[in-house]
């Protein structure tokens, strides 16, 4: 039974009503007998999509599945593998990796499935577990994230007055991170929302169609913590960071004028410090997160307000344009992190481009010295 009452066919209703069956096809004539009590009926309205589009669509989503797969994986055999690298605040950005491999193992195969058969196969339950993986994953990786900036702006602002991170703190950080996400993304399965049909049948995600004000409560407050809470947190933290850098440069060069010297830093060309370094990754990576999330947040809330038409094409491109955000993170690293870099030119040096530089410098965010290096970003 599903988690949403006794079947009905109400969506089949309507839809014969209207016309939608006998003389016109719609997208939804594909689906399973068992599927029709999820299938809202505004997608009636709309006609099947091209085989083409299916084909495109699970051509897209496998190969993002496939990079994001052997990219996070990397990134978690890397970052477990390498000494340097195994400190408290990295653990975070395993649990990141984590988080985005096992929402491209779960979305992927099933999407590719379902294009392949152009429609959802695999049963009301799954459809229900199917939205309630990529809405977990999704919100373990932003808090994820949030906790990540949380960290930057202990170590960068506060400096020296700083509670360091310990292991045990973050694993109790994970512990808590996810925790809290599967109370949110488990609601709709004690009936507060719940899971249906994209547009195209292919996958599963939030009923942002359904007008019941239960639904639409999940999805409002669901916003909220996943979504414009650990914005806000990011917000503040970096805002700060920022400050702090701003102040700590403005004392450097009234410093060095009173001095009558050009700098106060060793060298004109020195590198930027590895905390900051760090910072500057997080915020990439966290920038990344939002603008992939945020068209299928439009999406939803479109569907509620019915502020403008959402078609079964939109829908299934906004839902795979935010399950790529999985796929950005290990890119973002192996461009960008130092040590990374370093560890992964020695364990796959082919996909190393350019050459590495050596960076002797601590990325741990403990007590760290950020009174003259560590503040040293722009």
């Amino acid at each position: 039974m599903s988690v949403m009452g006794e079947p009905s066919l109400a969506a089949w209703a309507a839809a014969q009503r209207t016309g939608s069956f006998g003389g016109n096809i719609s997208v939804a004539d594909k689906a399973l007998p068992e599927m029709l009590h999820f299938i809202d009926p505004q997608w009636y309205q709309y006609p099947p999509m091209t085989s083409l589009w299916y084909g495109i669509l699970g051509l897209t989503i496998g190969t993002l599945g496939s990079i994001s797969i052997i990219g996070n994986g990397m990134v978690i055999y890397i970052f477990s593998g390498t000494k340097a690298l195994r400190t408290p605040s990295n653990l975070l950005v395993v649990n990141l990796a984590f988080s985005d491999l096992f929402m491209m193992a779960t979305m992927a195969p099933a999407m590719v499935i379902n294009c392949y058969n152009e429609t959802w196969v695999f049963g009301p339950l799954m459809c229900e577990v199917y939205g309630m993986l990529g809405s977990l994953f999704g919100c373990v990786s932003i808090w994820t994230m949030t906790f990540i900036a949380l960290d930057r702006y202990n170590v960068i602002f506060k400096g020296l007055s700083a509670q360091p991170l310990t292991k045990k703190g973050a694993l109790f950080q994970i512990l808590l991170i996810w925790a809290f996400s599967a109370f949110w993304t488990l609601a709709p399965f004690l009936g507060w929302g719940r899971y249906a049909p994209e547009g195209n049948m292919t996958a599963c995600g939030t009923d942002y169609l359904n007008k019941e004000w239960l639904s639409k409560t999940y999805i409002f407050a669901y916003t909220v913590f996943c979504y414009f809470a650990p914005l806000g947190v990011i917000v503040y933290s970096y805002w700060f960071i920022v400050k702090a850098v701003a102040t700590h440069e403005k004392s450097m060069r009234e410093q060095a004028k009173k001095m009558n010297v050009a700098s106060l830093r060793s060298s004109e060309s020195s590198q930027t410090s590895a905390e900051c370094k760090l910072a500057k990754i997080a915020l990439m990576t966290i920038s990344l997160w939002f603008v992939a999330w945020t068209p299928y947040l439009v999406v939803n809330f479109a569907g509620i307000f019915e502020t403008f038409e959402i078609s079964p094409l939109n829908t299934i491109w906004c839902c795979i344009f935010a399950k790529a955000n999985a796929v950005y993170n290990p890119i973002v690293y192996g461009i960008s992190h130092p040590k990374y870099r370093q560890a992964l030119q020695k364990k796959f040096p082919s996909l190393v481009c350019g050459a590495v530089q050596s960076d002797t410098r601590s990325t741990v965010s403990g007590v760290t010295n950020v009174n003259s290096d560590e503040k040293e970003c722009a």
